[in-house]
């Protein structure tokens, strides 16, 4: 029992420690988790060639990140349940919860498989990628999605585990994949000479490998989180449940990287230097969204637990702590970032054109992501609650199609990649402040409860 009390200090200790403590293992995790890509995205730019640094971290990229991060949206719906019935101390419910979970990321990864591998090569062509990468591009996705399985296994048993407050066994995982990772990446790519195919390769194995651990972790566990073999199904009531939270986020995912995609698009007119530039801002302003993200997910986590507990005061002032802590953590990644440019595009690309199109992109963008972190930490807190429908809605319609509607009528306009660029701030402006208002007017806890 001092065990159980222990883990669940979430709903009991100094808010601002306990945020931390959450956050840290979170934000080194997605640190490790991004490796993953970028390591690839490092040994094909210094000893490939631009082409197969547009291939891995262009139009595939984008592929990857719409399906992948659909699925890490509805295993947040699986988070919330499972970190409110743990919360509440309620076993069966948190069991059948946790098997669902379980069962619906194996049958989601076969059916990505299949279709990822059939749908590969015409999403490239229809996102008018350069003909110089397709071949690359369609080779790196068809062995990702080959390893799909294996992905959605991990990403659910990460956010298990975080959901009932471990985040750091999943750090742990991540680590030990990553150093794999990048050993994998050099002896593939620099040793046997594979390119595209040898960082495709690394990357799944490594994720066959992470995903191996997390489920051994949570087999051998003996917590009320237990996963036993013989007990992976479907509960219809659990599932729905598990679906009511999770669709609306996987969707506002599928949004965000769709608009992505449009303007991915509208980059691959700009030629080959500019979609590697674009390509390789999305590695490297990584680090800025993985921090935020972490936040995110720690008080989505944090929120949910509490909410489970009944804790509703505790849950609103956690969102003011958790905001300042964000705010903060952004000023120094802002600042670091927009400073050391020209010297962190030189990790990935000796090529000097691709260079000064990179720099350009950060330093354009880089003062406007403040804004992101109300939208970011505002709707993990709604989450946590089980209320998604409306930040769906106006993640959806102030971000995504905004965005859209942008490149659409000012891209056309003014083309170029400055006009596309300012869809961002833009649309993130709006959305913020439709979740401040919307977030004032029906997050729980304005009272103190009894």
């Amino acid at each position: 029992m001092n065990e159980r009390e222990k883990v669940n200090q979430i709903t009991e200790g100094v808010i601002w420690k306990q945020l931390l403590l959450f956050f840290f293992p979170i934000v080194f995790g997605t640190f490790f988790q991004q490796i993953y890509n970028t390591a690839d995205t490092i040994v094909v730019g210094r000893f490939v060639g631009k082409q197969a640094l547009a291939a891995v971290g262009g139009s595939a990229s984008q592929i990857a990140n719409l399906i992948v991060g659909f699925f890490v949206g509805l295993s947040s719906g699986a988070a919330v349940v499972i970190s409110q019935f743990y919360g509440a101390k309620d076993k069966k419910n948190l069991s059948k919860a946790l098997h669902t979970a379980f069962a619906f990321s194996i049958a989601a990864g076969i059916v990505l498989t299949v279709v990822g591998i059939f749908l590969t090569r015409p999403a490239l062509l229809l996102m008018k990628t350069p003909a110089d990468v397709v071949e690359d591009s369609a080779v790196y996705l068809h062995i990702y999605f080959g390893g799909m399985v294996f992905n959605l296994v991990y990403n659910m048993g990460a956010a298990i585990l975080r959901a009932v407050g471990d985040s750091k066994r999943p750090l742990y995982v991540l680590i030990i994949t990553c150093v794999l990772n990048i050993i994998l990446d050099l002896l593939f790519v620099v040793a046997f000479g594979m390119g595209v195919t040898g960082v495709a390769v690394a990357t799944v194995t490594s994720q066959v490998i992470s995903a191996l651990i997390v489920a051994v972790m949570l087999l051998k566990t003996r917590e009320i989180y237990v996963l036993k073999i013989n007990q992976i199904r479907f509960d219809r009531r659990m599932l729905f449940s598990v679906l009511r939270i999770g669709i609306p986020a996987g969707l506002e995912s599928v949004m965000y990287n769709i608009s992505n995609i449009v303007i991915q698009v509208f980059v691959n007119n700009l030629g080959t230097d500019t979609v590697a530039a674009w390509g390789t801002l999305g590695k490297i302003d990584a680090l800025f969204w993985m921090v935020i993200n972490a936040f995110a997910i720690s008080i989505t986590t944090f929120v949910g637990q509490n909410f489970g507990a009944g804790k509703y005061h505790r849950m609103r002032k956690s969102v003011s702590v958790c905001m300042i802590m964000s705010m903060a953590s952004s000023a120094v990644l802002i600042i670091l970032m927009y400073s050391f440019a020209p010297w962190i595009y030189r990790l990935f690309t000796t090529d000097s054109a691709v260079i000064v199109h990179g720099v350009h992109m950060s330093r354009f963008l880089l003062p406007s992501y403040f804004i992101y972190v109300i939208i970011g930490i505002l709707s993990g807190a709604l989450r946590g609650t089980g209320k998604v429908l409306v930040p769906m809605i106006l993640t959806c319609g102030g971000v995504c199609s905004l965005r859209i509607l942008w490149l659409f009528t000012a891209g056309q306009m003014y083309p170029g990649i400055n006009t596309i660029m300012l869809s961002y701030p833009v649309s993130w402006s709006i959305t913020a402040v439709l979740f401040i208002v919307y977030y004032f007017m029906k997050f729980p806890g304005k009272k103190k409860e009894n």
